[in-house]
């Protein structure tokens, strides 16, 4: 399957934005969703299963904060969270901070999990993202980064 070009009629709109950027932004979410998506689902893992897990990486957090980032209901996330419990790869424990709460934290089998996962989505991109230099995958992270980060004031 080949991809068409990014277009590059018309001129930017009022935001900044013209149609080969918006083109190739929409080129690039289709290969690494799809890539995502069938990595994800070879260990029984939906696309949001996949995102609790590259968030909860590094970090603990209460389900409403997981469900207020992935843009879900708070009983979805719950729901999500159990399964994930049954299956081994997510704990829940009281916060350290205030006593009441509860935060979701990956077990052992949920870091190698999640490990294997990352390694396999880095090979399978790997194709594309070697097209670029050292020097030009540097660049794209940094400006993805920037694009992605929080707006500045």
């Amino acid at each position: 399957m080949t991809r068409e070009p990014a277009r590059t009629n018309g001129p930017p709109d009022a935001s900044g934005t013209g149609p080969e950027l918006v083109d190739a932004l929409a080129q690039s979410a289709f290969v690494v969703m799809g890539t995502l998506t069938r990595i994800g689902a070879a260990h029984d893992l939906s696309l949001t299963q996949l995102r609790v897990l590259g968030i909860l990486r590094d970090r603990r957090a209460r389900v409403t904060e997981l469900a207020d980032f992935l843009g879900l209901e708070k009983s979805t996330m719950s729901g999500l969270v159990d399964r994930a419990v049954r299956r081994g790869l997510l704990e829940r424990g009281k916060n350290a901070e205030d006593g009441r709460a509860v935060d979701v934290f990956m077990t052992a089998a949920g870091l190698e999990l999640a490990e294997r996962v990352h390694t396999e989505i880095r090979r399978a991109l790997a194709p594309t993202t070697s097209r670029l230099d050292t020097k030009e995958r540097h660049a794209l992270t940094l400006l993805l980064s920037r694009m992605l980060g929080p707006a500045r004031a």
